[in-house]
């Protein structure tokens, strides 16, 4: 084939067009250097050649091409560093979640700047001391039931504080957090359709997966997903690309959350404990995921409502650790108390004379365990009944006599002062979990502490998790984000290539000019 005299004149002009569009997609990038999630857009070019060889062939036919043609306009993006930032958004997801719950626990029994539950024990301490040296002055027993009375009052007020953080969390989590979950997986999938319609069209449609890379990041952060990519034939020579979003839970199962247009959605059910999380998927089967996602969000979220730690053989302490904790600092204490409070006969050993339990505190559910809720002064106590029984020795208890014995009221000053009261909590197998030995005012300060060190281990976790989050976003950004001085050099490359296909025309028009007109005139 016998190349034609003009065929240079479209090679420079195909260099021309080439390095013009080159220039417009180096402005494009240029225009959203501050565009959100706006990944770097390239001209994709190739050497435009025979396609075939000819049949009339010989040493001296040399074939060169017909210049470039223009393929595409893709986008700047690694896959590998894609799936590096989303695992790792999804371990942020965790803790994050585990911080910001500890984060709302902590008020709740943080006593550092405040008169609380520990400094209510020691007033009480004072005040039965007081009452010791004046036995059956009735003013001092009101003043000991006061006492009492403010520190079931803060309990009481944890108690409630500690139900509205879990109101909380567990609406925020079935709403919110569901709610913008199921929303982020309907609009990729609609982008999915947005863009494979486009693609049909002849668009790339480039910034329509800028929005869905952004929405597949934020979808990373809730719980762990791979992402894959497939060309799906739509006709004869033709392709559209196709995204496949799943999810793999810890027991190695894989749930499809996206399908091209199709979705999964997410249901929590906060009716009861422990909360539940489901997967319905597209075809509406119901998939129970509660304790089977490995990190994210939901997980963090979940960790905080359901797990007790070490009460409830989990790996996490969460809400229910610190109610269970609480909570058996209160019954302990109650119990003890109570009996302590019983009169007793001479016997030997002595037994508690029927009638005569004398409780100090009831509950007001009439359950037999005592709660932060549920605690309450008993009415014959409040009402004067009886009081505080000052002896158990049985010739004295009749206080009608005068007597001064108070070996019973010095018995609950030792018991507030004890260092070998043993708080436990029974768990589901019915074994009781030993969590701290001490006097009830440092059991407190314990679940105090053991807060402050799960908070700072959480934000300890977050902060070092968040330093390799941005170290793998900088990753990323470097080959998808807009560099300036990149696109500035670019912008010189292309005006410059540009510049040297304009001369070629013109070199090429010259010598044509020298062919058609200054050839062949001589003997004229």
């Amino acid at each position: 084939m016998i190349r034609s005299t003009f065929a240079g004149f479209t090679t420079a002009q195909l260099g021309m067009a080439a390095s013009q569009r080159s220039l417009d997609v180096a402005g494009q990038n240029i225009a959203n250097i501050n565009t959100i999630g706006y990944t770097k857009q390239r001209l994709d070019v190739a050497s435009l050649n025979l396609q075939k060889g000819s049949m009339y062939n010989s040493k001296s036919s040399i074939k060169v091409g017909f210049g470039v043609e223009m393929t595409g306009i893709s986008q700047l993006r690694d896959p590998f560093l894609d799936a590096q930032y989303r695992s790792q958004i999804s371990k942020l997801g965790t803790s994050d979640a585990h911080a910001a719950g500890f984060e709302r626990l902590t008020p709740i029994f943080d006593e550092a700047v405040m008169d609380g539950v520990r400094e209510a024990f020691i007033s009480l301490t004072s005040s039965l001391s007081t009452l010791s040296t004046q036995v059956g002055n009735k003013e001092n027993d009101a003043l000991v039931r006061s006492k009492m009375q403010t520190i079931l009052n803060l309990f009481h007020d944890n108690a409630v504080r500690l139900q509205d953080v879990r109101d909380d969390v567990q609406q925020g989590f079935a709403t919110t957090d569901l709610g913008d979950l199921n929303q982020i997986l309907e609009n990729i999938a609609e982008l999915n359709t947005s863009i494979k319609n486009s693609q049909i069209l002849g668009n790339p449609a480039l910034e329509l997966k800028d929005q869905r890379n952004n929405l597949l990041d934020e979808l990373g952060s809730y719980l762990p997903i791979t992402v894959k990519y497939e060309d799906k034939i739509i006709g004869p020579g033709q392709t559209v690309e196709v995204l496949n979003v799943n999810f793999t839970d810890t027991n190695g199962v894989k749930h499809s959350l996206i399908a091209d247009d199709r979705f999964s959605k997410f249901k929590a059910d906060v009716s009861g404990e422990p909360v539940t999380l489901s997967l319905i998927d597209a075809d509406g089967n119901t998939i129970n995921v509660t304790d089977t996602i490995g990190s994210g969000t939901l997980k963090g979220t979940l960790d905080m409502i359901n797990k007790s730690g070490d009460f409830d053989g989990t790996d996490f302490k969460g809400i229910g650790y610190y109610e269970k904790a609480l909570d058996s600092l209160v019954d302990t204490f109650a119990k003890k108390f109570n009996e302590l409070n019983q009169v007793m006969d001479d016997s030997n050993p002595p037994k508690p004379i029927p009638g005569k339990e004398n409780p100090l505190f009831v509950t007001t559910d009439g359950s037999t365990d005592f709660t932060a809720s549920n605690i309450k002064i008993a009415d014959d106590w409040a009402n004067g009944t009886y009081g505080i029984t000052a002896s158990n020795n049985y010739v004295v208890i009749d206080q009608d006599k005068g007597t001064t014995a108070n070996e019973n009221i010095l018995n609950m000053v030792k018991l507030l002062e004890s260092k070998t009261i043993e708080f436990s909590v029974t768990n589901k197998d019915g074994i009781p979990i030993k969590f701290y030995t001490g006097n009830f005012h440092d059991c407190f300060a314990n679940i105090e502490a053991t807060l402050g060190i799960d908070y700072k281990a959480a934000n300890t976790m977050l902060q070092n998790q968040i330093a390799v989050l941005n170290e793998t976003a900088n990753n990323r950004d470097a080959i998808s984000g807009v560099q300036l001085d990149e696109e500035g050099m670019d912008l010189l490359h292309y005006n410059q290539s540009y510049s040297a296909a304009a001369r070629f025309m013109t070199t090429l028009d010259e010598a044509l000019d020298k062919l058609i007109n200054g050839t062949g005139v001589v003997g004229r």
